[in-house]
């Protein structure tokens, strides 16, 4: 069993002003893959103002989706109660799916400007990605959020305050499976010519399953608990959509390729 470090979430404080170390994993996120993108640019034909503009687009879409998301799936009754719940961004709350639509979204947007195809830039950005969400989820880590169930696994997590036991390092799990080995496989399957579609396909397809088989040692949001089965969770309800969309999706990239 390990013990949790107990990190104090503000990295730096400066009388007023503090910086958490969650929003430094928001801009190791986008740094990263401002310079992932840089690195495969040329390749991919896109100019450094490109991938610039395209990061943007990508961050507005992450944090308003983000937000939005979290409102409308896991605290929709506060919402109803007192719509600037919307805007209490440092009461925390930030949902992946939601900033999925936030990014499709502004991936749109981005894409007509440059009359690009939609799928030319999701096929582009998705391995720039998961290193983002690795780091998102050290951030739950840090500020001791996100723990799974109690465990006797030998990850399990000693939190002080938190009764019954170990627990699940979750967060850890995910950092590790949607951002590590996610990043791997994307980028290794992307370096060579793919059908249009597949990489975005293989996205969605990939973190929905890591996600979906993730949520049965990761507890529920304490304000939804399990929706059904005594299992089900939130995240799993909107994970499937993502899995069926993923292996449609790249069955047609390949039956596309192979008409053509």
């Amino acid at each position: 069993m390990l013990l949790y470090p107990n990190i104090d979430p503000v990295a730096i404080s400066l009388g007023a002003v503090k910086v958490h170390w969650y929003g430094i994993m928001y801009l190791i996120g986008f740094a990263s893959a401002w310079l992932l993108g840089r690195a495969r640019a040329k390749k991919a034909g896109w100019t450094t103002e490109q991938i610039d503009d395209v990061i943007f687009f990508a961050a507005m879409g992450i944090v308003i989706g983000g937000r939005v998301g979290y409102v409308l799936f896991y605290n929709f009754p506060g919402l109803i109660s007192n719509p600037l719940v919307l805007f209490k961004i440092w009461q925390g709350g930030m949902s992946f799916h939601g900033g999925l639509v936030g990014v499709l979204v502004s991936m749109f947007l981005f894409a007509r400007k440059y009359q690009y195809g939609f799928f030319h830039v999701t096929d582009f950005i998705a391995p720039l990605v998961p290193i983002g969400l690795c780091a998102g989820r050290i951030g739950n880590f840090i500020n001791g959020e996100l723990w799974g169930k109690p465990t006797e696994f030998f990850l399990g997590v000693l939190v002080p305050g938190l009764s019954g036991g170990a627990r699940h390092p979750s967060n850890l799990y995910e950092a590790a499976l949607e951002g590590a080995v996610l990043f791997v496989i994307l980028w290794v399957y992307s370096n060579k010519p793919r059908p249009l579609m597949a990489v975005s396909g293989l996205f969605l397809l990939m973190y929905g399953l890591f996600r979906f088989l993730l949520e049965f040692v990761r507890l529920p949001d304490a304000q939804l608990g399990y929706l059904a089965f005594d299992w089900l969770t939130m995240g799993q309800v909107l994970t499937i959509p993502m899995l069926m969309a993923g292996g449609f999706i790249i069955i047609k990239a390949y039956q596309k390729r192979d008409t053509e």
